[in-house]
């Protein structure tokens, strides 16, 4: 590898990448700069007129996964340097970060992991000739002819390999079907954690970011979604520049490769993946640079804002009129000929999945609840309900239960819409819906907690107790209905917007956007930081079709199969005292519900503050338990108490006898804390009425707020209780603890 790299990138070439890399962040830079004091306008007349959503009815949990651990197991990864196969311990942290070691031993004696990964903008591939496709595809005129050997060779017919366009991959396998599912499901549930990167709380820097982004992109002639719009801001940021740089860098390596197509394949990734590291560092060093002076400037620009908001706002409106003269009629031929004949096929292709899934996620939340009212029955009351309620708090967060709602976004297509209205891919639409699934279960779950341990306080009886799950689990219900329905309803507006606004924009572009420098002498210099022509302009445009997007979601509100409310009725807040419930202390089932005998816990009466202080800390540490448990036997690919032969497998025989022994010697419980080197680059919380995409542009953030719509809200499906639910086995608690550690080699 490393002659490849010395090869084709010399000091010379290094130094042109560098040059390139500077260049483009120059350029995108100059636009954050603009549109931060623009963003920062937004969000202060936002905070004083006060406008904003519908009160939301269920409650949000503020920290979801606090010391949780979301899966662990053994994986069998493709090692490039000496093309082996070697058994690593892996597993992903409450932040969504794969981490890889080199057994289990390793991870209970601290041992800093061997890497660990940030999946934004990868996928996930479940077949070998799926990922030499892509990889043909990402290098043309390298496809490998018939009998000649693969870029790579999976020891089994169950990899996973995850993919990315710049970046390095990374090929891993396991032994069953059943086991390749798993993982699946939770290494997907990382890219689409990990994708989400930007914090939606950032209220000026992330939308005064994706603003940033879309200008620059449309500088060039890019309209329409961004696939690569994914991660963190320096990810977006390489990916931007490998978006223009790559193409150039291919064409001049390319014919230099030497050797069979499958080599020269392996020559470009390990190229393109060292360039993507060189163009991240540089992004993070300019990007933070440029953060920080903004920060610095922003409590002046604050004060001016504050004292001049009233003049602000009245040249903006008076910009805004004069562009909207100009540029009104023809966007009302554009928007009557060329986007409202398509806006009832887009909303259609957009309801269906969408409503099966949150539909869905009300089933999967009506039966886990069901399922433990009746082993709270069967075993003995409310002995076992910390267990059963212990698990229920993170369902929201288990990938496998989780999996059947996710799946009902995958039909979602834009056939025939998707080339006119140059949607390069779903799955922006697919991933956010999903999110949104996965806050709408986290948020009924958690009311139904509260409202469940207020109603523990009055002492019931087994009997009363079963009663009053029911009866609570109903009124949950409710309130998700109106929740999700929301949701869903503010996603297919902005999820229209995202489509048709660029497609508007481009088709205006010809004859409306060398028009535009003639109004900037209408802006005032002192209020030229918070009001630019360019996003004025795309406002008016967003006007012009808002209201046949409004009309088309009120309509669809109607019809009862996608279980909408109707825009005539409003739901207010029925229940004051349940938010001031939410407000008190996380409720910790396992200790107050739970088997106190553990041992674990000090004398609270010791004089010691340092035993006290262990003492609490192994207490929360007994609390570390990984979300996804298996029901039957413990964790799939459990690592043994003894390390993996130095050898590594070369044939599927090997590896299952590695597998095998492995499986025999299964090991005690870690007795020591993780060492968590995965870097939390993102932690974003749960919100009852989550805002915009960070994917959106800047007119859906700023969206009139339609009516909050009600209508009765419908009974709860009838559903088999079947027979007695056991107890699900528990795993071995897995410990961690937040501290980072040094030499940690962090993949992005």
């Amino acid at each position: 590898m490393g002659d490849v790299l010395s090869t084709h990138l010399d000091d010379a070439r290094r130094q042109h990448i560098a040059e390139k890399t500077e260049k483009i962040l120059r350029e995108f830079l100059h636009f954050y700069e603009d549109q931060y004091g623009v963003a920062l306008f937004n969000s202060m007349r936002h905070e004083i007129e006060g406008t904003g959503l519908p009160q939301a009815q269920l409650l949000w949990r503020k920290v979801p996964l606090d010391e949780r651990i979301i899966f662990s197991g053994n994986l069998f990864q493709y090692q490039e340097d000496n093309k082996k196969w070697r058994n690593r311990f892996s597993l992903v942290p409450h932040n969504y970060g794969l981490v890889l070691y080199d057994n289990k031993v390793a991870y209970e004696r601290q041992v800093p992991p061997r890497a660990i990964i940030n999946s934004a903008g990868y996928k996930i591939l479940t077949s070998v000739d799926q990922y030499l496709e892509l990889v043909g595809n990402s290098l043309p005129g390298t496809t490998s002819k018939s009998g000649t050997a693969p870029i790579l060779k999976c020891p089994t017919q169950f990899p996973l390999i995850l993919w990315h366009p710049y970046a390095r991959h990374y090929y891993f396998c396991m032994m069953t079907e059943a086991e390749q599912d798993k993982w699946q499901a939770v290494l997907q549930d990382c890219v689409r954690h990990c994708n989400n990167g930007i914090p939606e709380d950032s209220k000026v820097e992330g939308p005064a970011f994706t603003d940033a982004i879309r200008m620059h992109r449309q500088s060039k002639e890019l309209y329409g979604t961004w696939e690569m719009l994914c991660g963190n801001e320096v990810q977006i940021l390489s990916n931007l520049v490998m978006e223009e740089l790559g193409p150039e860098l291919k064409a001049e390596l390319c014919p230099r490769l030497k050797g069979k197509s499958q080599e020269r394949q392996r020559q470009w990734i390990q190229i393109s993946d060292a360039v993507y590291r060189m163009v991240y560092e540089q992004a993070k060093n300019q990007f933070e640079t440029v953060l920080s002076k903004l920060q610095l400037a922003r409590p002046a620009m604050e004060a001016v804002i504050r004292t001049d908001m009233d003049q602000i706002i009245t040249s903006k409106e008076h910009l805004a009129s004069k562009i909207r003269a100009f540029i009104l009629p023809k966007a009302e031929v554009c928007v009557r000929n060329h986007v409202q004949p398509y806006i009832p096929s887009i909303l259609e292709a957009l309801m269906v999945p969408t409503s099966q899934g949150f539909t869905e996620v009300r089933d999967v939340f009506f039966k886990e609840v069901t399922d433990m009212n009746l082993n709270v029955i069967n075993e003995g009351g409310i002995d076992k309900l910390g267990e059963y309620m212990e698990k229920l708090s993170q369902l929201a967060y288990h990938p496998l239960k989780m999996q059947s709602c996710y799946e009902k976004m995958e039909p979602l297509r834009l056939d025939g819409l998707q080339q006119r209205f140059d949607v390069s891919s779903t799955s922006v639409f697919k991933q956010r819906v999903q999110i949104h699934m996965r806050e709408q279960m986290d948020n009924a779950v958690y009311t139904f907690e509260t409202l469940l341990h207020q109603e523990l306080g009055k002492g019931p009886t087994k009997e009363e107790l079963c009663k009053s799950i029911q009866r609570i689990l109903e009124r949950v219900l409710k309130k998700y209905d109106y929740d999700s329905s929301s949701v869903r309803k503010r996603f297919f507006r902005e999820a229209l917007l995202q489509i048709t606004i660029p497609f508007l924009l481009k088709k205006l572009a010809p004859t409306c956007k060398s028009e535009l420098p003639r109004f900037q002498e209408l802006i005032f210099e002192d209020f030229a930081r918070f009001i630019l022509v360019e996003n004025t302009y795309e406002e008016v445009v967003l006007q012009t079709v808002m209201k046949d997007i409004l009309q088309a979601v009120k309509e669809a509100a109607v019809q009862r199969k996608h279980n909408l409310y109707r825009d005539s009725m409003v739901m207010h807040n029925s229940d004051p005292n349940l938010h001031l419930l939410a407000e008190g202390a996380p409720i910790d089932w396992g200790e107050q519900y739970g088997d106190s005998g553990d041992g674990s816990g000090g004398d609270s009466g010791s004089p010691n503050p340092e035993a006290a202080t262990l003492s609490e800390k192994r207490h929360r540490a007994k609390q570390v338990l990984s979300v996804v448990q298996d029901e039957g036997a413990g964790l799939p690919f459990e690592a043994g108490s003894e390390p993996p032969s130095p050898a590594s497998p070369d044939s599927v025989t090997e590896l299952r006898s590695l597998l095998a022994r492995d499986l025999r010697a299964e090991s005690p419980p870690p007795s020591s804390p993780l060492l968590n080197g995965a870097p939390a680059q993102e932690n974003p919380e749960p919100r009852a009425v989550p805002e915009a995409s960070s994917s959106s542009a800047s007119p859906l953030r700023h969206l009139p707020p339609g009516k909050a719509v009600d209508l009765e809200p419908p009974k709860p499906s009838d559903q088999e209780t079947g027979e007695q639910v056991s107890s699900p086995g528990s795993r071995p608690p897995i410990h961690t603890t937040t501290e980072d550690s040094a030499g940690v080699q962090t993949e992005f």
